[in-house]
């Protein structure tokens, strides 16, 4: 680690960006995507609806970051293999697997179904925010992954996804 730092603090590269840093003020941008409901066996792979949603935004950072943030407690964001859609069915069959549906379940909190604590806890685990670094304008995500939007109930609602983007 300390030979990294140095190689670093070294590098005139990154001195170079930390002068136009501190000379360029961060730049922050918020948005909000909404997203119609979709079906729940199959999360949607959000990776290229949310970059269209924000590519003009995303063109003026050459370095930052973007976080997204899910404003529900019944659907998840996560980031994983966007190639084959057999890993989103894999993916679902397992939660279904750990998190029991229906009415012999365990849960209390059955107010809105019989779906409606498991989704709670599938959303739990994933998660509703994720982060994502900005590199020359674009998202810099490895080839094969994609940013899931998961739905955890059967009768699904709009969502909407928050991306503020801060960099330079």
């Amino acid at each position: 680690m300390k030979h990294t730092c140095r190689y670093l603090q070294q590098n005139t590269e990154l001195q170079r960006a930390k002068q136009i840093a501190h000379h360029q003020p961060d730049r922050i941008i918020a948005t909000s995507i909404d997203q119609d409901p979709f079906v729940r066996k199959l999360s949607f792979a959000a990776t290229s609806r949310i970059t269209k949603e924000i590519a003009q935004d995303l063109s003026e950072f050459k370095c930052g970051l973007a976080h997204l943030f899910l404003q529900h407690t019944s659907a998840s964001l996560t980031i994983n293999e966007n190639y084959d859609s057999d890993v989103r069915e894999d993916t679902e069959t397992f939660l279904n697997k750990i998190v029991p549906e229906g009415r012999s379940a365990p849960w209390k909190h059955t107010i809105e179904g019989p779906d409606d604590m498991p989704a709670h806890i599938k959303s739990s685990l994933f998660g509703c925010t994720l982060t994502v670094p900005i590199t020359n304008g674009q998202l810099n995500m490895g080839t094969w992954q994609g940013i899931w939007l998961c739905e955890h109930r059967d009768n699904a609602t709009p969502r909407k996804v928050v991306v503020t983007l801060n960099g330079i």
